[in-house]
Parts: C-alpha cells; sequence; structure tokens
C-alpha cells in the first residue's frame, strides 16, 4: 500500500499538495503572530469513474486563519456631521523649533 501523500502529489499535478503545504505555512505564521488558534482542512474525494476501476480524485484545501482584531482610531465629530483627527474645540498650537548652540560638555578633573 502507498502513502497517502503519493496519492495526494497527483492531485491538481502537485497544486493540492503545494497549496496545502503554503497554507499550512501562513497558518503556522498568523498563530504564531496572534497567539490564537486556526486550522487547515484538506478534503479528498473518491469517485468511481469507471467499471475498470478508474477513480476520480478531488481536493480541497480550506484554511481557517485566526481571527484578526479590529483596526480602530478615535475621531471627533464635527457639526456638519464628518470626522476628523483633529478636536475641533481645541486650537492648534503654533510650535516652532528652537535652535540650540551644541557646545561641548566640560569635564572637571579632581585630584585625590
Amino acid at each position: 500500500m502507498k502513502p497517502i501523500t503519493d496519492t495526494m502529489h497527483h492531485i491538481g499535478g502537485g497544486f493540492f499538495i503545494s497549496t496545502a503545504s503554503d497554507k499550512m505555512a501562513e497558518l503556522v505564521q498568523k498563530v504564531n503572530e496572534s497567539g490564537k488558534s486556526g486550522k487547515i482542512e484538506l478534503t479528498i474525494s473518491v469517485k468511481k469513474q469507471t467499471k475498470s476501476g478508474a477513480m476520480h480524485i478531488t481536493g480541497k484545501v480550506k484554511a481557517t486563519m485566526p481571527a484578526e482584531e479590529p483596526m480602530e482610531t478615535l475621531l471627533f465629530a464635527t457639526e456638519d456631521g464628518s470626522l476628523t483627527p483633529n478636536n475641533p474645540y481645541q486650537h492648534d498650537l503654533d510650535l516652532k523649533v528652537v535652535k540650540q548652540d551644541v557646545q561641548p560638555l566640560k569635564t572637571v578633573e579632581g585630584t585625590n
């Protein structure tokens, strides 16, 4: 009896097992990043095609990645119903960069 991986290599001319491998690697990365679980499902269907014993084999790869955290932001409502990242009731400060003269540090040498 041959191992199932031999059959998996034939499905889709090798595309099935290649896709499964890629999805598995992606799943492992996402689980490692998020700390949440995911799963991969490989489905192989077998159907007798002819009386002479030919079999029609199909394969399907389904990966369920860990749920991603929703993206968030904080915005302020304006009087006209728009949203803005700046508080419309707080005035902007006119901040300027102050140039400083860079001078070497002075050291104090002491005697023992």
